[in-house]
C-alpha cells in the first residue's frame, strides 16, 4: 500500500490541492497530515470527495492551528499527537507514529515498535531508515515530507511512502 503524507500546509490551498490531486491519480490507500494545516477552510479540502475521495485521511493538530473546534468539527478525526495507526501491506501491518513536533519531543515508548514515524514542524525534510529492533522490519523510517506550503524555504514538498518497502519519496509539488 502506498500512502500520501503532508505537514504544514498553512492555509496554502493551491499546493494543497495539487498533493491531494496526486494522491488521488497515485491511488494511495490513505493520507496522513502531521499537523499545521491552520483554518477550517483549509481543511475542508481534506473531505472534498473529488479530491479525496474515499481515502482514509488521518490528521494530528500543530501549534500553529488554532481554530482547534473548527477544525474539529471540519476533520472530526484529527487529534494531538502521537496518534498511532496501522495499516495493511502485503506481508501483514505497519505501525506508524504521528506527531507534529520535533522527533526529539517523542518519548522512547512513543515510537518503539513503530515502523514510520512522522513530524512535521520544521519545514525540512526527513527521510532516514534507521535500525530499529523490534519493528516489524528491523527498520524504523523516520519521515519530514517538509512544508507543503512553500512559505518559509520556497520549495512545496510532500511524500509518497510505500508501506510494503518501507521507502519514501519526498516529491516537489510544481505549477504554483
Amino acid at each position: 500500500m502506498k500512502i500520501g503524507v503532508i505537514a504544514d500546509s498553512h492555509d496554502r490551498l493551491p499546493t494543497l490541492r495539487q498533493a491531494l490531486a496526486m494522491f488521488k491519480r497515485l491511488k494511495v490507500g490513505a493520507i496522513l497530515h502531521a499537523g499545521d494545516l491552520v483554518a477550517p477552510f483549509a481543511a475542508k479540502l481534506l473531505t472534498d470527495k473529488e479530491l479525496v475521495g474515499d481515502t482514509p485521511v488521518f490528521c494530528v493538530y500543530g501549534n500553529n492551528d488554532g481554530e482547534r473546534a473548527g477544525l474539529k468539527k471540519t476533520l472530526p478525526q484529527i487529534q494531538d499527537g502521537p496518534m498511532r495507526i496501522a495499516l495493511p501491506t502485503a506481508a501483514g501491518k505497519q505501525r506508524i507514529v504521528v506527531m507534529h513536533h520535533f522527533i526529539d519531543w517523542l518519548k522512547p515508548g512513543d515510537i518503539t515498535g513503530a515502523d514510520l514515524v512522522i513530524t512535521g514542524h520544521t519545514h525540512s525534510t526527513v527521510n532516514e531508515l534507521r535500525d530499529a529492533p523490534g519493528t516489524s522490519t528491523g527498520k524504523q523510517l523516520i519521515l519530514n515530507p517538509g512544508e507543503c506550503c512553500g512559505w518559509v524555504n520556497d520549495r512545496c514538498t510532500c511524500a509518497v511512502v510505500d508501506l510494503d518497502t518501507l521507502r519514501a519519496d519526498i516529491v516537489d509539488i510544481k505549477g504554483v
